[in-house]
């Protein structure tokens, strides 16, 4: 079944009036990344959803066809400040390293003696092609121009480009280019069209020029166009005369399959769609990301939706969706974080996302001699040897008709099931809840014989697969279940009565208007904004037998949250407190144990009263079986 962009919005009427100072998001990303509707913006919004942006979506669903069907493509952050890979002057430089210029307020002439030196002898475009399509990856993404604003392409907009300005006077844009095409990747840039350090017009530079947009909050901070409309045309004239034309460049000379965007909330809403607008009419089939013309109330004009930057989770979002996780900590590289995650990470979350029916674009940042880090390079070797396996458990996926499953997450593909099991059960025996339909097979993926397991149906819901003892791959072994046609399935959720089960904030229905949930991060898949009374959160899952549990919630505490809650299971009542701290951390409140009965079940988590701004950030509920 196609699924088709909904593109829901309201327009904000009225008046702009005084408004409050709203300082840039502390670190190196927005909360939101999306513009408020403003009158300025409304005109723009009109003229494309009654005339050009309309008649462009006619050929949505052909342009987006073979970015669905990728669901797993390589993110590169790769520009001059890879060559010092997060060290300035001898000092440690923390947080994103492709944000040195920013975070040391160096100077344009001082960053430009920098790309002088950047000569990148190693960079073989073959090979990172051959790379990423050996790890499964099916597009490239890579950093065309960042918020330094320096052209890793031979621009002839400006001479502040990697051809004029480095040693190594070469085009890798074209090379990438060539090698995706030979290796069967598709093939685009990013392009920081609304941040640019260099040019003396742009957003962001406030050492320089004292423009807005950057750390120090001038002329009112994130809304700087609002509060001072006097200081856009200097902001349209760099759209003018830079952004625009490098764009077109881009999609003219090396004809991308797609474009990807970000940061625009440095610029208002109506140049963004100036921007999109000009995309459209040089190239309608490009895909466009959703960073780029994206507002409040689930405006969107792209082609699909971003969700957050480096996720542990995923919050719901309905249609196409991408995610973009790093290795480490940083996009680009830097030789002191060496927070490299597992290669079962990336595999699970791999599946986890094609489980949602999104994608996840990868990013590794390469070094500045134009090699992959040995720590990347791992990561995509393991990565490789999954895939060699498993891809089909991936490519051309649906999203699982299955309610959650507490040893993994599936995937669908017409009649098949695939099964990614993380958490294999001691015992033998893998339920798969709420499973209707009738399996004709079932076998592991990765057996190229496919033998078959033993299935028995439990009851009309659930069904039962004998599996040895000891997992067949400890990241994510894949079982293969090949059902009679249609799948039917039932949406409650099974409890397990011999792991813990977590009920995620992401998982929970809520009732009540305010809520907002958090960006997916490490400690940061919460549920944000609970200031009110009739706010709730509710959990619906069912037991085949009377189990027992111990209950704790975990939630991040900080200096701006507290009170005191009830978690309403039937009958059952426990209460709490969730106390202020000085930091942000996070802490677990153990409420004691819960006899539960065969059937369906509710469990509430409700306020009592909010004694801050806030109740608290809930992360997850546990539900832990007692022997």
């Amino acid at each position: 079944m196609k699924r088709n962009i909904i593109v829901s919005f309201f327009i904000l009427a009225g008046i702009l009036g005084t408004k409050p100072v709203f300082a840039q998001d502390k670190g190196d990303e927005d909360k939101t990344m999306a513009n408020q509707v403003k009158n300025r913006d409304k005109i723009a919004i009109d003229d494309a959803v009654n005339g050009w942006w309309k008649a462009s979506m006619k050929t949505h669903e052909a342009r987006i066809a073979w970015w669905r069907d990728a669901r797993f493509g390589m993110f590169i952050h790769w520009g001059i400040y890879s060559l010092p890979g997060g060290e300035w002057k001898g000092k440690k430089v923390e947080g994103y390293a492709e944000h040195l210029m920013r975070k040391e307020k160096i100077p344009r002439a001082e960053y430009l003696e920098l790309a002088h030196r950047f000569n990148p002898v190693m960079f073989d475009a073959d090979t990172w092609v051959k790379t990423a399509k050996k790890a499964g990856m099916r597009y490239l993404i890579i950093t065309a121009k960042h918020h330094d604003g320096f052209a890793m392409y031979n621009s002839q907009v400006t001479d502040y480009n990697i051809v004029k300005q480095t040693a190594w006077k070469h085009d890798p844009m074209a090379d990438l280019s060539a090698a995706c095409k030979k290796y069967g990747l598709k093939f685009g840039f990013y392009y920081s069209h609304a941040f640019d350090w260099e040019h003396p017009d742009a957003p962001g530079n406030d050492w320089d020029y004292k423009n807005p947009g950057g750390d120090l909050n001038l002329f009112g901070g994130r809304d700087w166009y609002d509060l001072h409309p006097e200081l856009l045309p200097k902001a349209v004239k760099y759209v003018n005369e830079k952004a625009i034309p490098q764009i077109r460049e881009l999609l003219t000379m090396y004809h991308p399959d797609i474009l990807w965007f970000d940061t625009p909330q440095k610029l208002p809403l109506s140049e963004n769609i100036r921007i999109l607008k000009a995309i459209r009419e040089t190239d309608p089939n490009v895909v466009v990301n959703g960073r780029l013309a994206r507002g409040a109330n689930n405006l969107n004009l792209g082609d699909y939706k971003n969700t957050a930057d480096r996720p542990a989770e995923f919050f719901p979002v309905e249609g196409d969706w991408e995610a973009i996780p790093t290795t480490n900590e940083s996009y680009g590289y830097s030789k002191y974080d060496k927070s490299h995650k597992p290669v079962s990470f990336f595999i699970q979350l791999l599946a986890k996302s094609a489980s949602r029916g999104g994608n996840l674009l990868m990013n590794i940042g390469p070094m500045g001699n134009g090699e992959f880090a040995p720590e990347d390079e791992g990561i995509l070797k393991g990565i490789s040897g999954w895939m060699d396996k498993n891809a089909s458990s991936i490519y051309q996926t649906n999203k699982t008709p299955l309610p959650i499953q507490n040893w993994g997450v599936s995937t669908r593909k017409g009649n098949l099931l695939y099964l990614h099991v993380f958490n294999w059960p001691q015992n033998g025996n893998l339920v798969v809840a709420g499973l209707k339909s009738n399996i004709t097979k079932a076998y592991f993926l990765a057996d190229a014989t496919k033998k078959a397991l033993s299935v028995k149906r439990i009851d009309p819901l659930d069904v039962n697969i004998a599996i040895p003892s000891q997992s067949t791959d400890a990241a994510d072994a894949v079982i293969v279940l090949e059902t009679n046609g249609d799948i039917a399935t039932d949406a409650t959720r099974l409890l397990a009565s011999t792991i813990t089960n977590r009920l995620l904030a992401f998982d929970a229905a809520l009732t009540g208007k305010g809520f907002g949930f958090g960006d997916g991060k490490t400690n940061k898949y919460y549920v944000d904004g609970w200031s009110k009374k009739d706010q709730l959160m509710k959990w619906g899952f069912r037991l085949m037998e009377p189990a027992r549990y111990r209950i704790v919630l975990k939630y991040v505490a900080d200096n701006v949250d507290a009170g005191t809650f009830e978690l309403k299971t039937d009958n059952t009542v426990k209460s709490g407190e969730a106390m202020p701290t000085a930091k942000e951390e996070v802490k677990t409140i153990d409420l004691g144990e819960i006899t539960l009965q065969p059937g369906t079940h509710t469990m509430q988590l409700l306020p009592i009263e909010i004694t801050r701004a806030n109740l608290m950030k809930v992360l997850e509920v546990q539900l832990i079986p007692v022997n």
